[in-house]
């Protein structure tokens, strides 16, 4: 791989091996931060190291940062437990519904975060005297590295199948060989497939002084929604027509357990937040989607 030449390590081999890696080049590294708004910095943190240690710290301080929720599948009846505060800045809520198995939904999809991370740390610029940057605010995650695209391919060429124009080779290859990458000029369509499956905004992507990949959780969540005045009943019925397209009078009755005329009143209360749209006048025809003109202020 030509990591050694003339009995001396590259600079290639020494940012993916070395425990001191910034001997070699001192801008090899990661600096994530937790922002509360552009000025307030409430977490931040260097992360130095291999390329390998740098992949998998920056990794953990997303999940230190950012909210988690773990879904207990099973049973029909549901007990909503909240805990605040599980480690720094983090936000923990344990939805139990019966039976000991669970499923841990993030804000953003850390497979497609991690994805971000790995192209930054592989292609990014390491002429630049500037560090790759992880950025976490309340609704979104940044993360960006100096450096923009390589010589001969455009914004619009990252979105159908194109070669890799591998900037940094050495550290392109050990990635493979080590399975960090599954193939070269996959990154992009990786990190959008991956958003999908979570069900969750498709990522941005742009040269912006360098090239920066933006996640965010968008405005349906419940964070977002209890801001508004929702109850858990409404939210519910905001994730189900997220879910299923549509929501109707009678299954909302039947997934909130109540009776219509409560039913009618707090989804109205929806429909005059914006949030959702009511399909009909009345009759069997009659249904609630999401409000496409929504705008949230």
């Amino acid at each position: 791989m030509k990591l050694v030449m003339d009995g001396k390590p590259t600079w290639a081999a020494g940012l993916l091996f070395c425990r001191e890696g910034r001997r070699f080049l001192s801008q090899a590294v990661i600096h994530c931060g937790r922002f509360k708004n552009q000025t307030l910095v409430i977490d931040d943190r260097l992360i130095e190291g291999s390329l390998f240690e740098q992949i998998e710290e920056a990794m953990d301080f997303v999940r230190k940062n950012t909210n988690v929720k773990f879904v207990m599948t099973g049973s029909t009846h549901q007990c909503y437990c909240y805990q605040r505060n599980i480690g720094k800045n983090t936000n923990v809520k344990f939805v139990m519904t019966g039976r000991p198995e669970r499923e841990e939904v993030w804000d953003y999809s850390l497979e497609a975060v991690r994805e971000a991370v790995i192209n930054a740390v592989c292609h990014r610029d390491y002429t630049v005297m500037s560090h790759i940057e992880i950025r976490i605010y309340d609704n979104e995650l940044i993360v960006w590295n100096p450096g923009g695209l390589p010589l001969g391919l455009t914004m619009e060429d990252l979105f159908k199948p194109h070669a890799s124009k591998l900037r940094n080779k050495g550290i392109a290859e050990v990635f493979f060989d080590t399975k960090i990458i599954e193939q070269w000029g996959s990154g992009i369509e990786k990190m959008i497939n991956y958003c999908k499956e979570a069900g969750a905004q498709e990522p941005v992507f742009e040269e912006y002084q360098g090239f920066r990949v933006i996640f965010r959780k968008g405005i349906f969540n419940e964070e977002y929604l209890r801001g508004l005045g929702l109850n858990d009943r409404q939210i519910k019925a905001v994730f189900y027509v997220k879910e299923n397209g549509e929501i109707t009078n009678k299954k909302y009755q039947e997934i909130c357990e109540v009776k219509e005329r409560l039913a009618t009143m707090e989804l109205k209360d929806i429909v005059e937040k914006g949030i959702i749209e009511k399909v009909g006048s009345r009759g069997r025809g009659t249904h609630y989607t999401i409000n496409s003109a929504f705008n949230p202020q």
